[in-house]
């Protein structure tokens, strides 16, 4: 049985005109869930937001709230509350008269009103601006007041459309600890918009990501780091991004970038039973351990520049065409230098090259045999 909040998308499709903007999207939102829609800009996530919201039509298939077919019914009758990019607020309006504004239209007694009032207020620490017009708060306190006018409608639905964009790097940090704070409080089912990977893995319980008007991974924010359904995610999520290789499968051994690899057993199990001979191996610049020089058993290239990201360093290395990244607390050496690399086994992903999804990990081929260090054995091309 369906709660009466849960959110449904059952082959949705959303077109202007003769340009599909969301081709076919099937997403389940359980009453209650702290979901995150994350992508690139022009993705299709705001459009799936506004879709709930009642703010765009639905062109084909059926959303569904509790159960209930919405397409057709007007936002006004949805029950939701909705926090814009832009805030929305009413410039010639108090704080106090933004939060209620919507509450007086709909004729809420007085006595109701102001506990509501008060409540989100003490929440989101306003008391000391209630008088104030908007033009005399700063970004950061406008943020609030649009959060606190929809907190006050106490809706079981809670949309938030990147409202944290205009705030500068510490307001964002405190801002994304008071959003879980009142979703913890009052359990809504809270969906939030972002093409921000660290509001997505810091405030969501699940994670969907979206590319094109296409659902590329719904899971955890932990799953979507560590076990990526495909390129994009594994390129989307982390920065710097991922590193994606071309390899060659001849069978026995994986070349990656010309050179012959010795995996465990494990993994070349998983490439074994994929079938195909060209595939991608993602690893993170984190999972690289850096030598100087030329070392035995290891992939090496030429650093040409390298990053200081304050507690660590992003070392640029080029391996023939192609560059790898490498974050480290200190580069054994400096631009220009050869230095050797060596990839942990136990955080590399491997892809499909034709389809780009992941071929799994070795827990799902067997839960017995043990990750091994990944040895790499230098060879000057890949094999025919």
């Amino acid at each position: 049985m369906v709660d009466k909040y849960t959110i449904e998308f059952d082959h949705v499709e959303k077109s202007y005109q003769n340009n599909t903007v969301i081709p076919d999207l099937n997403l389940t939102i359980p009453a209650g869930e702290r979901l995150i829609l994350l992508g690139p800009s022009g993705c299709g996530k705001s459009t799936t937001l506004r879709m709930i919201a009642g703010l765009e039509e639905v062109t084909g298939g059926e959303l569904r709230i509790g159960g209930r077919r919405v397409n057709e019914i007007p936002s006004g009758e949805r029950n939701i509350a909705m926090v814009f990019q832009n805030y929305a607020l009413y410039p010639h309006m108090s704080v106090e008269e933004n939060i209620v504004y919507a509450l007086r239209v709909h004729k809420m007694n007085r006595e109701e009103m102001q506990r509501r009032l008060k409540t989100a207020l003490e929440i989101l620490n306003l008391k000391p601006y209630v008088k104030r017009k908007p033009r005399e708060l700063s970004g950061g306190q406008r943020q609030r007041v649009a959060l606190a006018r929809a907190l006050v409608k106490q809706s079981p639905y809670l949309l938030l459309d990147e409202p944290l964009s205009n705030l500068d790097a510490q307001l964002r940090g405190q801002a994304r600890k008071e959003l879980v704070k009142i979703h913890e409080l009052y359990h809504q089912t809270f969906i939030y918009v972002t093409h921000d990977q660290v509001e997505a893995m810091t405030v969501g319980q699940r994670i969907a990501l979206i590319n094109q008007g296409d659902l590329q991974m719904v899971d955890t924010p932990y799953r979507i780091y560590n076990r990526p359904a495909n390129v994009f995610t594994a390129r989307f999520i982390g920065s710097p991004a991922t590193n994606i290789l071309d390899a060659q499968w001849d069978g026995r051994a994986l070349y990656i970038l010309g050179q012959k690899t010795s995996l465990p057993d494990c993994w070349s199990r998983l490439i074994a039973r994929n079938g195909e001979e060209a595939v991608y191996l993602g690893i993170r610049p984190e999972h690289i351990r850096l030598q100087a020089g030329v070392c035995e058993n290891a992939l090496c290239g030429q650093i040409r520049y390298i990053e200081d990201y304050g507690s660590k360093r992003g070392v640029y290395v080029a391996v023939g065409d192609t560059e790898v990244v490498c974050i480290c607390d200190c580069p054994p050496c400096g631009a220009g230098e050869t230095v050797s690399f060596y990839l942990d086994s136990d955080h590399i992903h491997l892809f499909s090259r034709s389809t780009e999804k992941s071929l799994g990990y070795p827990e799902e081929v067997s839960d017995e045999q043990a990750l091994q260090p990944l040895i790499l054995e230098r060879h000057d091309s890949v094999p025919a």
